[in-house]
């Protein structure tokens, strides 16, 4: 008996020490608590029936006590990003506790998920990287109904591929963009030919603006993508009705394997 005894200790030992390592976030009652997550967030796990949860936006979690504090005595949650798990000892708590937890690095352990990529908040921070460079002259442009388009840079890491592209309005009619959408055409469209035209989806955007009055700079996030030379990416920008105003910027796929290579 002693032995079998012997043995549970040892199996759960480990864990209830790591749990005693756990950051501790303070309950106060009929108050809510707000995790902070740099990245969004992907999985939750409340292990009690004394808390309940949500996700209003995609990197809060809002967390409160379902009842009282007579009743909780103490739960662990897990929180999950792209990249990350943190976890923490939650505990009854007291008026004056922080009610906005902000998960940081110390609390952090990295997930290695194959295939995941870069999260979000990479993806930000390298095209914020992009904006800050200067404009390169020697790439694509175009101009139409008084929008001047160019493509400022194409970089790549890993499997991503960045366009950064910007516009400037020289009318005194502000452009209000209906939409903007990436097509693989073929370079050459003639009446008599059965033109392909097939849509791709930017895994990222920078920014998204309604409108712009002289300026406008953008930066758009692909995954790795390959055409023949007799087809080209157009890059579509379109102004809302009345004046609806299309300005499409080519890009070739000699562009894409000139790309720099970003660092990140």
């Amino acid at each position: 008996m002693k032995r079998i005894l012997f043995i549970v200790w040892v199996l759960i030992a480990p864990a209830l020490y790591a749990q005693d390592k756990l950051p501790v976030i303070y309950l106060p009652d009929n108050l809510t608590i707000h995790f902070i997550s740099p990245e969004p967030i992907q999985y939750v796990d409340i292990s009690t029936k004394d808390l309940i949860g949500d996700l209003p936006l995609k990197n809060v979690l809002r967390l409160k006590l379902r009842d009282t504090l007579k009743s909780f005595l103490g739960s662990v949650i897990t929180i999950a990003g792209e990249k990350f798990i943190a976890q923490y000892r939650l505990m009854p708590g007291y008026p004056g506790v922080p009610t906005e937890i902000e998960i940081t690095p110390a609390a952090m352990h990295p997930l290695d998920i194959s295939g995941i990529g870069l999260s979000q908040n990479q993806l930000r921070s390298l095209a914020l990287s992009l904006v800050a460079k200067k404009k390169d002259k020697r790439i694509e442009k175009v101009n139409a109904f008084g929008i001047k388009g160019q493509l400022n840079h194409v970089c790549t890491i890993g499997d991503y591929i960045f366009l950064d592209i910007s516009y400037r309005n020289k009318t005194n009619l502000k452009y209000d963009i209906a939409d903007f959408r990436f097509k693989v055409d073929d370079r050459k469209v003639t009446k008599a030919a059965n033109n392909q035209s097939v849509e791709i989806k930017p895994e990222f955007v920078l920014f998204s603006p309604p409108a712009f009055s002289k300026s406008y700079r953008n930066v758009f996030v692909f995954k790795k993508m390959s055409f023949p030379g007799n087809k080209v990416l157009r890059a579509e920008l379109s102004e809302k009705q009345l004046s609806g105003r299309i300005v499409t910027l080519s890009i070739s796929y000699q562009d894409i394997l000139d790309a720099d290579t970003l660092t990140n």
